[in-house]
């Protein structure tokens, strides 16, 4: 495995049954997958601010953080690289006309049981929507920025 480990970030986004994804194409298998609007801590950016910024580069929705769905450790086989995500609850302040990452292929509303039908980016998807739905939020004070 390569090191050091990618720190990503994600969203899960809810509005009544429906959950914000996004369909992208995998750089690695260059197959259509679904995910959650998530990405990469970039330089000089807090782990929040990277979560917010993702989801609206990759949705054109401005969010709010609420809470804090876990914290998760991923080795992939596909591109021998290990990621340490942490996945944010956020809700929905307003969809702008932001432009959308040029990987996005499409942003869609989906209901549990369709996420679960499709391909995903990878098993830290439907592990943190399934955390979402089931464990207890963790506040965002847990999580410090120093």
């Amino acid at each position: 495995m390569n090191w050091p480990p990618h720190i990503t970030v994600a969203t899960v986004v809810q509005k009544q049954d429906r959950f914000l994804f996004v369909e992208e194409r995998d750089k690695d298998t260059g197959l259509l997958v679904f995910n959650q609007p998530a990405g990469h801590l970039e330089p000089n950016e807090t782990i929040f601010d990277a979560a917010v910024r993702e989801t609206l580069e990759e949705t054109g929705h401005k969010v709010a953080l609420t809470s804090i769905v876990g914290m998760y450790h991923y080795a992939s086989t596909n591109n021998q690289t290990i990621y340490h995500r942490i996945c944010f609850r956020a809700e929905v302040l307003e969809l702008t006309d932001h432009a959308l990452d040029s990987d996005i292929t499409a942003v869609h509303w989906l209901g549990y049981n369709e996420i679960a039908a499709k391909p995903l980016r990878s098993p830290l998807v439907l592990t943190c929507l399934n955390d979402a739905l089931n464990r207890p939020p963790i506040e965002l004070e847990f999580l410090q920025h120093l």
